[in-house]
């Protein structure tokens, strides 16, 4: 199946409707797409990026199908298999391409595809090729989320091919945004579960981009944004230090006194008017919890103590968040203990890239005392304190 974008440029990828997890890591609840586009020039021909290679031979029946004869340049944005792991398979069709690439990106393509060097060219930041009537300029946008990662800009029609930045994992027929509010949240997920730790870097590509006339955005996941400032301004929001002023709290519970803990936090929260999201981490989709924390202003985790340290679900949910790196600007920890342990010393061992100011934990021996509660009161008092001074 192929799909026009614009005159002589086609959409030639596949959807994954039925994929369910990314990298064995990422959930996909809504699928994905691996978007390959097709440019015909006066003279010469180009696919920018390719697809999954277990879906290699719908890829070529779509180009059989458009008809494709000839194809000179195989423009590879990012070394990704899920984007490069056709490229061997395409360059068996079509023999006489020749892949552009960053400078980075091309020892992984060797490593990765084992593609013979002699077929790769590198090319620099600004440098373009003629297609006859049509000029494809290459853009260095490293870090979205790989260091090799490039963006291709055709000028003439001034869409960009940015391959995974602005992307969304979201499986749907619509070739352009139609659901802008069901693609938004795609494309939030995305950002948080993927770019978020880049934020500083996205923040100077964008900066980058401001330089361009951009009418259409052509990632390599999800629909076409052919309404880009969608998409502009919310990486915008994401990328910039404002946080919101909301609490999230992951916790998990195992005999009840850490559960009793945590609702009671929360319902003062809800007294004071301040917005909190749960997350139960016994059950969770961890997307979910990567959103939240794009831009809460505060993270407060709840874990009872297993043995000596934190539960184990806790631990990767502080593993999470110190790998997403979010803009995130308080903390705190809630739990419980049996006998003894280091709980709260070994969950904030595993965050140190969380640059914040940290509240007192409040942990409780068993059920929680009368204390132990006029501590969380304590707690609500301190969050809420800072949440009304957000610049």
């Amino acid at each position: 199946m192929f799909r026009k974008v614009k005159d002589d440029i086609y959409s030639v990828g596949v959807i994954d409707w039925h994929r369910k997890l990314f990298d064995e890591l990422i959930p996909l609840p809504d699928g994905t797409s691996y978007n390959s586009y097709f440019i015909k020039g006066e003279e010469k021909n180009a696919i920018i990026d390719t697809v999954e290679p277990d879906f290699v031979q719908d890829f070529l029946d779509n180009l059989d199908d458009l008809g494709v004869e000839k194809i000179d340049y195989i423009i590879s944005n990012h070394a990704e298999q899920d984007h490069s792991g056709s490229i061997p398979y395409l360059l068996e069709k079509y023999p006489e391409a020749e892949v552009l690439t960053s400078k980075k990106a091309k020892p992984m393509l060797l490593d990765l595809m084992e593609l013979d060097a002699d077929k790769i060219r590198v090319v620099e930041d600004g440098e373009t090729v003629d297609l006859g009537g049509r000029t494809l300029e290459f853009i260095d946008t490293p870090w979205v989320h790989w260091p090799e990662t490039m963006s291709t800009y055709l000028q003439e029609e001034n869409i960009l091919f940015p391959c995974d930045f602005f992307g969304s994992h979201l499986a749907t027929s619509d070739l352009f945004v139609e659901n802008h509010s069901e693609v938004y949240k795609a494309a939030k997920r995305y950002y948080a579960e993927i770019m978020m730790p880049f934020r500083m870097i996205i923040k100077k590509n964008l900066a980058k981009l401001e330089d361009y006339e951009i009418e259409m955005i052509a990632p390599s996941h999800g629909p076409i944004y052919d309404n880009p400032e969608m998409i502009l301004e919310a990486y915008q929001e994401w990328v910039s230090d404002e946080v919101k002023p909301e609490v999230v709290v992951p916790y998990v519970s195992m005999h009840g006194s850490t559960d009793d803990l945590i609702k009671y936090f929360i319902s003062q929260l809800i007294d004071e008017g301040i917005k909190v999201k749960p997350f139960n981490l016994a059950d969770v989709d961890l997307g979910d919890l990567a959103i939240s924390l794009v831009d809460a202003s505060t993270v407060i985790f709840g874990s009872p103590t297993v043995l000596t340290g934190p539960h184990p679900s806790a631990v990767y949910a502080a593993y999470l968040a110190n790998v997403l790196k979010p803009k995130t600007r308080y903390a705190s920890i809630i739990g419980s203990y049996g006998w003894a342990g280091r709980m709260t010393d070994k969950l904030l061992e595993l965050m140190p890239n969380l640059k914040v100011d940290l509240y007192d934990p409040v942990v409780a021996k068993g059920h929680g005392s009368e204390e132990d509660y006029q501590e969380i009161d304590r707690l609500v008092e301190e969050v809420k304190a800072d949440l009304d001074n957000l610049e």
